[in-house]
C-alpha cells in the first residue's frame, strides 16, 4: 500500500513537472525517418493544437556539464493510426456508414510532427537523440531561437503570435534600423494576397514607426516620399483614426508605439487647368483636397520644358527601343539640335517635332535620324505632354510647384511627401516617379 500511494505521489510529480516545461511529446527517429541535422521528427497528442511555424525545444547533447538546447519551427503535421489502410477503416465503419461517427473500432492514433532544426544554444548540430523530450517555448526562447536578442539599433516592426489556448505566446519583433534604411539600408519587400489592402497597412504601420523612432533621435532623421498609387487610401494620413479598436490600441502600447498618425505630411496633386474636374486627375475628395489647401498642406505640381528637357527618356520607359531609335530622338532634343535649339515651352516643343515627322525633306533639317524614328517619337510623347501636368509656367502664389525644387529645397527632417500619381496614363507616372527618383541621388551626391 504504501509503494502504491509512493508511485502515485511520483506520477503527479512528474505530471507537474511535465505541465511547467510544456512537454509536449517525444522524438521520434526510426530507419525510414531518422533525425538529421536538418530536421527532426516527434510525436505528439492527438488532442495537441500546434501549427506551422510554430517553435518547439528539444534538449541536446553538449560538450559541456549542461545541455544544450536545440530549436526547431513546426514544418508538417500528421496524423496516423493503426489502420493498415483507408480501406480498412471503411469496413470497421460497418462497410461506409457514415451515420455512425465513432466507428466500431476503437483506432489508436496520433500526431507526428516534423520540424525544421533553426539553431542550437552551444551551436551542436548533431542529430537530436530519439526519446528526447520536446516541449513548447516561453517568450525567452522564441527570441533565441529566432535571433532576437540582443538587436542593435531597435526598430519595431511588428509581433508574432505563438500557439493556441492558454500556451499562447507574443513576442514583439525588432530589426536593426540601419539594415532598412540610412547608407546600409536594403529594400524590403512585402507579399500578400492581392486586394486585401494588407500589404499597404502593414508598409504604412512600418514607416509610422520610423518616424516616431527617429522624430526623438539627435543626430538622426528621416524624410519619406510616398507614391499614391491607387484610391485615396494615402492621401489622408495625418488624419487620426477615432475608430481604431481598443484591442488594436493595446497592441500598440504592448510594442511601445504611438497611435498617433504621420506628422509634417505635405500632399502633391497633378495639376489640372479645370479645378471642378478634380477627380479626372485624382481619386482624392474635392473637399478633402480644398482643407489640405486651406491648411497650406496641399499643393498641385507642374513640369515645364525648361526643367524636364533633360528627361524626356522618362517618357519612353515603357516603350521598346531595341534598335536605339528612340534614344538619338532624346539626345538629339536635349542637345538643342536643329529646330529645338532654343525651344523653352511644350507647344513650341510639339511644334519643332512635327516637322520633323514631314517627310519632305525631313522638315528642311539635315540630320541621320529617319522619318519613321521621329514619327514613333512623337507617338510615344505625345500622349504624355497633353496631360495638364506638362504646362507652360509656374505659379508659385497659388500653391504650384515643381517637384524636382520641392525635393532639394524642402524636403526637410521627418517630413512626409505624398505624390499622387492613381489617375495618370503610364508614361507620365514614369516621368513623375522618375523625375522624383532622379532629385533624392541628386540630394544624396
Amino acid at each position: 500500500s504504501t509503494r502504491v500511494r509512493s508511485s502515485a505521489a511520483s506520477d503527479v510529480y512528474k505530471r507537474q513537472i511535465l505541465k511547467m516545461l510544456q512537454v509536449i511529446g517525444k522524438v521520434s527517429a526510426t530507419e525510414k525517418m531518422p533525425s538529421t541535422i536538418d530536421n527532426f521528427y516527434f510525436w505528439t497528442d492527438k488532442g495537441q493544437i500546434l501549427s506551422p511555424f510554430d517553435i518547439v525545444k528539444v534538449e541536446h547533447v553538449s560538450s559541456n556539464s549542461d545541455k544544450s538546447i536545440t530549436y526547431g519551427v513546426i514544418e508538417e503535421i500528421t496524423h496516423v493510426t493503426d489502420a493498415a489502410s483507408h480501406f480498412t477503416n471503411f469496413i470497421s465503419s460497418n462497410f461506409g456508414d457514415t451515420a455512425d461517427s465513432i466507428g466500431q473500432m476503437n483506432r489508436l492514433g496520433m500526431n507526428y510532427v516534423k520540424a525544421k532544426v533553426v539553431c542550437n544554444t552551444d551551436d551542436i548540430y548533431t542529430p537530436v537523440l530519439d526519446g528526447k523530450q520536446v516541449s513548447l517555448c516561453d517568450e525567452e526562447d522564441i527570441r533565441t531561437a529566432l535571433g532576437l536578442n540582443d538587436v542593435k539599433n531597435p526598430l519595431v516592426c511588428g509581433y508574432l503570435e505563438m500557439y493556441q489556448g492558454n500556451a499562447a505566446k507574443k513576442v514583439k519583433v525588432e530589426l536593426n534600423s540601419h539594415f532598412l534604411i540610412g547608407p546600409d539600408g536594403a529594400h524590403l519587400n512585402i507579399s500578400g494576397i492581392s486586394g486585401l489592402a494588407a500589404k499597404t497597412s502593414y508598409s504604412m504601420f512600418l514607416l509610422n514607426a520610423i518616424q516616431h523612432k527617429f522624430k526623438d533621435i539627435d543626430g538622426s532623421s528621416v524624410a519619406f516620399v510616398f507614391f499614391n498609387v491607387k484610391g485615396r487610401d494615402l492621401m489622408a494620413i495625418d488624419e487620426t483614426n477615432t475608430e481604431l479598436p481598443e484591442k488594436d490600441k493595446k497592441i500598440y502600447a504592448d510594442l511601445g508605439l504611438s497611435i498617433e498618425p504621420f506628422k509634417n505630411v505635405r500632399y502633391y496633386y497633378p495639376y489640372t487647368k479645370d479645378e471642378i474636374m478634380q477627380h479626372a486627375q485624382s481619386y482624392a475628395h474635392p473637399q478633402d483636397v480644398e482643407r489640405q489647401k486651406k491648411n497650406h498642406k496641399a499643393f498641385t505640381y507642374k513640369f515645364t520644358y525648361d526643367k524636364s528637357q533633360d528627361k524626356l527618356d522618362l517618357l519612353l520607359a515603357n516603350e521598346d527601343d531595341s534598335t536605339g531609335t528612340l534614344e538619338s530622338c532624346v539626345n538629339y532634343v536635349i542637345n538643342g539640335e536643329g529646330y529645338f535649339a532654343g525651344v523653352n515651352n511644350w507647344k513650341d516643343f510639339q511644334d519643332k517635332l512635327d516637322e520633323y515627322t514631314k517627310t519632305a525633306a525631313n522638315g528642311g533639317v539635315k540630320n541621320e535620324i529617319q522619318v519613321t524614328s521621329w514619327r514613333k517619337f512623337k507617338r510615344c510623347v505625345s500622349k504624355a505632354i497633353k496631360n495638364d501636368i506638362f504646362s507652360k509656367v509656374i505659379h508659385d502664389n497659388v500653391g504650384e510647384v515643381d517637384l524636382t525644387s520641392e525635393i532639394q529645397h524642402n524636403l526637410t527632417a521627418n517630413q512626409v511627401m505624398v505624390i499622387d500619381i492613381a489617375r495618370l496614363d503610364e508614361n507620365s507616372q514614369s516621368f513623375v516617379f522618375g523625375s522624383v527618383a532622379l532629385s533624392l541621388i541628386h540630394i544624396d551626391a
